[in-house]
């Protein structure tokens, strides 16, 4: 709790050094990396999330990224993820997103290390609520050794075209996850 605390901090300590032009509305881009704090509710874990998308032309994306948890009982998770996805304008202010990726598994323990393929899907929203502030939510499914499938609800605010930072909770059947995190765009 205390990393995400000190991350929280670090993230306001950035808006001193980039305001919003709220005369320039933001542009949704599809072209960012992200790094995000993970804090897993009730198994006592944490740890960092990585991810990027990439605007191969105006509808499809390229995607990937990789999650690195540990947990309290000498438990270590890292997901690596990549594939692609498909953006629908729907309107000026809001898009349709659904992405399809392979995911690589792998859990080590004090006793043994265990490791797994299989793939991810999701599906959801992405758009301006007001001109500095996005709102997603997504349906996600992640099928490994166990399937599950959680909902995404997240807010980014925009502190020029470049940078945003914000908050996500995703509640799943057996975990909850928040973050906290920033993204910069590349276009």
């Amino acid at each position: 709790m205390r990393i995400l605390k000190i991350t929280g901090l670090l993230l306001l300590g950035q808006t001193a050094f980039a305001q919003a032009d709220v005369a320039n509305p933001v542009d949704v881009s599809y072209s960012y990396a992200e790094l995000r704090f993970v804090d897993v509710d009730d198994n006592g874990g944490d740890g960092f999330r990585f991810m990027g998308s990439w605007e191969a032309d105006p509808n499809w994306l390229l995607v990937g990224g990789i999650t690195a948890l540990d947990f309290d009982n000498n438990v270590d998770t890292t997901l690596l993820e990549v594939g692609g996805g498909y953006v629908w304008h729907y309107d000026d202010q809001f898009d349709l997103i659904g992405t399809l990726r392979l995911v690589r598994s792998e859990v080590d323990t004090p006793g043994s290390d265990s490791d797994d393929t299989g793939f991810a899907v999701s599906a959801g929203v992405r758009g301006l609520l007001a001109p500095q502030f996005e709102v997603r939510g997504f349906v996600n499914h992640l099928n490994l050794d166990d399937s599950d499938t959680f909902l995404e609800i997240a807010g980014d605010y925009y502190f020029n075209q470049q940078f945003s930072a914000g908050l996500s909770l995703e509640f799943a059947g057996d975990n909850d996850l928040f973050t906290i995190g920033a993204r910069y765009y590349f276009k």
